[in-house]
């Protein structure tokens, strides 16, 4: 089992959800705040088998990068998602 846990900026945050959720992923979803802009975020927690965690990760892509640009000025692409995945050693639902 893993834990994926992604940052995703608050514009974001609802079609990668709701696109998680139609390929029958579980999220939860908490507000957050980082960054050097202290802009809005959420993070969403994503238990998966190992062997799902590509998709979770295509998906969360998809969906950010649809809007990606990359700034004209210094070359440097905006990053809308990060990404951790950590392994589980249990999960339970009560």
């Amino acid at each position: 089992m893993k834990l994926v846990i992604a940052i995703v900026q608050d514009d974001f945050a609802t079609k990668v959800i709701k696109s998680l959720m139609e390929k029958k992923h579980r999220v939860t979803k908490l507000s957050s705040t980082g960054g050097f802009l202290k802009t809005g975020n959420t993070t969403l927690l994503i238990g998966a088998e190992d062997e799902k965690t590509g998709e979770i990760i295509k998906v969360i892509e998809d969906e950010c990068k649809k809007e990606n640009t990359v700034d004209k000025k210094d070359g440097i692409a905006d990053i809308y998602a990060n990404i951790f995945i950590l392994n589980m050693d249990e999960f339970k639902k009560i």
